[in-house]
């Protein structure tokens, strides 16, 4: 198994573990230094040690694998065939160099999404959806490369990728379409953004705001705290509410029902009362454009009236909803106004007294 005496081989093992002590205890060391020093500095420099702390384990771990990959270069074993790829033979060690530049490359991945992307997104104000767009776009990416190197380190030709392609082509046509279907309908949602991470959306009358777009499928959080999983390829193929696909402003409505007789101005005067209330109280509720009441219809029990009030931002119209029928509800029974509940008449006829007789007699 190894190319060198007995007694040499006990030795190089003990050396092996030594270095290895050396480095846990190293990284030890630099994990309390960065405990300590986060807990008094502030937020930026508390982000730059979590990232530090991150590097610092992440190059333990790989540091320890490398150093065993070049500890134990002059064995047999590290670099024996283990299969071949075309005449070339694949051993342990491309197989472990292979391993170590996609992991790392996503361990570097992780890092830069989680530690330096924040501060360019914060720097120049982008919103929630381009920071998931990017975030994905450069995994993506930088992941694609790490792979394309590892398979040339193994030995694998690039150009045999067509003959894959090929196959798994023929793949998509017998079994695959709804996998590739939503593959592709999440990169054009990633790029085209007709909903993205942060929205408020409207999904078989479910609402609910987009939490992540996988590769194939969209995560949407509804108000109740349930996740709902969505394929890709219905965003594209169904019709989706975005309330807030370019501008979060939205309308929102309340019916409001009157008894017949109601001093009708009146009404409007307190059903726009009702609306600056809210509006001096809840940021939310804008003055522009201003509220306005909807005279609707003669209904069947009542005069049926709409409040229209403009809100600035949609996860908020839950409450302002609520807000508005208390306020409502309560300055009406102030001004005797009354909110009728649904009255059928029933309106008997006289019946001719002598056709009663003419009954009676019968009987």
């Amino acid at each position: 198994m190894l190319d060198i005496p007995g007694p040499l081989w006990v030795a190089s093992i003990s050396t092996y573990f030594i270095w290895v002590m050396i480095i846990l205890i190293a990284r030890w060391i630099f994990v309390l230094f960065f405990k300590r020093e986060s807990s008094k500095k502030s937020n930026r420099k508390t982000r730059v040690y979590q990232m530090l702390h991150s590097l610092v384990n992440w190059l333990s771990l790989y540091g320890i694998l490398v150093f065993t990959l070049f500890h134990f270069r002059s064995t047999g074993w590290m670099f024996q065939s283990v299969f071949n790829i075309g005449s070339e033979p694949v051993s342990i060690f491309l197989l472990v160099i292979a391993f170590l530049i996609i992991s790392l490359t996503n361990r570097i991945s992780l890092l830069v999404r989680s530690y330096l992307f924040p501060g360019v997104y914060q720097r120049y104000e982008l919103d929630q959806g381009i920071q998931f767009t990017l975030d994905k776009a450069f995994h993506y990416l930088i992941m694609i490369i790490a792979i394309m190197i590892s398979l040339s380190t193994v030995g694998f030709e690039l150009s045999a990728l067509t003959v894959f392609a090929g196959i798994v082509g023929v793949g998509l046509g017998f079994g695959m379409q709804n996998i590739a279907s939503n593959f592709i309908s999440g990169i054009i949602l990633l790029f085209e953004r007709p909903i993205k991470v942060g929205d408020r959306v409207v999904v078989d009358e479910i609402i609910g705001d987009v939490e992540r777009i996988n590769m194939r499928a969209t995560v949407i959080k509804t108000l109740d705290n349930e996740h709902i999983i969505v394929p890709n390829s219905y965003f594209l193929e169904e019709h989706v509410v975005n309330r807030s696909y370019s501008d979060k402003v939205i309308r929102l409505v309340i019916p409001v029902g009157v008894a017949y007789g109601s001093d009708v101005p009146l009404v409007r005067k307190v059903l726009l009362q009702a609306a600056e209330q809210e509006a001096a109280d809840s940021p939310t509720v804008k003055i522009e454009p201003a509220p306005f009441v909807n005279f609707k219809e003669f209904g069947d029990s009542s005069l049926n009236f709409e409040l229209f009030v403009w809100i600035s931002d949609p996860e908020h119209m839950i409450r302002i909803r609520s807000n508005l029928n208390f306020r409502i509800d309560a300055i009406f029974r102030e001004n005797s106004i009354e909110i009728p509940f649904p009255q059928r008449d029933l309106h008997v006829r006289s019946i001719d007294h002598k056709i009663i007789k003419e009954l009676s007699g019968k009987e």
